[in-house]
């Protein structure tokens, strides 16, 4: 299985390094309908942080950018699970800008509508990625388990503090019993 797996997040991931990379050469070719989710955005950036680059053109950048380097560390299976949340977080606004097939005034709403659905296609690929273990046991189920094997381990620590009482208790019985006939004895 780790081959298809690893064929599989290639591919997925080809799509966006080439798109990243397109964005980061010509971004001014993507800035008119990056615009429309990156203006309403301004304000907000503006007010988390004023150094927070707010012109269209450096957040297509951006964008471009951590496509690449998500892209790239999906297709070679490092951080894949991190990386494909990056792809998916990325690929919600792009599919917004890009493809509005809701817009029935374009001439191209149904060539949009068919864009949109591919994006939709490629973000449940994405969730895939983002939760594939590759066999291998989760965090949370990892977590329950160390959790369960600590608590195995502080009810076997008790019922071994709870046998040594009874133990010492018996010992202390025996050696009151033995110092009683010891007294009783002649001698």
């Amino acid at each position: 299985m780790k081959p298809v797996r690893t064929a599989a997040r290639a591919m997925l991931a080809s799509i966006f390094v080439v798109q990243g990379v397109r964005s980061l050469l010509k971004p001014e070719a993507y800035e008119e309908p990056a615009a429309r989710v990156t203006e309403p955005l301004k304000p907000l950036l503006e007010k988390l942080d004023p150094r927070i680059p707010t012109d269209t053109r450096t957040l297509v950048r951006i964008q471009g950018a951590s496509d690449v380097l998500a892209g790239l560390a999906l297709a070679t299976g490092h951080f894949t699970r991190p990386a494909a949340l990056v792809l998916a977080t990325n690929l919600v606004p792009a599919t917004i800008a890009e493809h509005p097939f809701w817009d029935r005034s374009r001439p191209d709403s149904k060539e949009q509508q068919g864009q949109f659905l591919k994006n939709l296609g490629l973000l449940g690929g994405l969730l895939l990625a983002a939760v594939d273990t590759e066999g291998r046991p989760g965090l949370g189920y990892r977590a329950s388990h160390a959790v369960d094997r600590s608590q195995h381990s502080i009810k076997r620590s008790q019922r071994s503090v709870k046998r040594a009482v009874r133990t010492a208790r018996r010992e202390a019985k025996i050696a009151a019993m033995s110092a009683a006939t010891a007294r009783r004895l002649p001698g």
